[in-house]
């Protein structure tokens, strides 16, 4: 009777000992290659704001705010906004000019959204529309705003759309109450 349960409970003592290693391997490998990744997307945003604000000579980095300087001026701010799209979260990195205008956005890679629709929220030829409105002209044309959604791809377009304005009027709050 004893040899007879071993043999049912063996699979399962041997399942359970393989899946915990598999748990601690991913977990060890998780924690070698976090601080790389986080080192490769700040670089990656380090470059994007180099782009955005081109005459930038350093940043501060404070409650999700980049704040932009150039030769000791502030020339601006950026955050990162995440939006719902239709393929998962877009990452846009935002500036902005001043407490109302936005300098520009750049969509963070990678995009998730889908190959040829989607995806083209990242075009110039979409992100360029954001360039000098005011905040409360961020909303798609059809909603009374000045952005034209990509044709098949709503759900993107909002998405971009709708994170863009609601992070930068709470941004613009934090910087208005942290400057009062």
């Amino acid at each position: 009777m004893k040899a007879d349960t071993l043999k049912r409970i063996f699979p399962v003592i041997l399942i359970t000992v393989v899946v915990f290693a598999c748990v601690a391997l991913l977990n060890w490998t998780a924690s070698i290659t976090r601080g790389k990744i986080e080192a490769q997307k700040e670089q990656q945003v380090q470059s994007m704001l180099a782009e955005m604000f081109p005459n930038m000579s350093q940043y501060t980095f404070e409650d999700d705010i980049y704040t932009i300087y150039s030769d000791g001026d502030r020339v601006g701010y950026a955050f990162i906004a995440v939006g719902k799209g239709y393929g998962g979260d877009i990452d846009i990195l935002v500036g902005l000019e001043d407490a109302t205008t936005i300098k520009g956005i750049t969509i963070i890679p990678p995009i998730t959204e889908t190959p040829g629709l989607g995806s083209r929220i990242a075009e110039s030829s979409f992100t360029d529309m954001f360039r000098g409105l005011n905040i409360a002209d961020v909303a798609l044309s059809r909603d009374g705003g000045q952005i034209d959604a990509i044709t098949g791809s709503t759900i993107s377009s909002r998405a971009v759309v709708d994170a863009v304005r609601t992070e930068a009027m709470e941004k613009v709050k934090l910087l208005e109450d942290s400057e009062e």
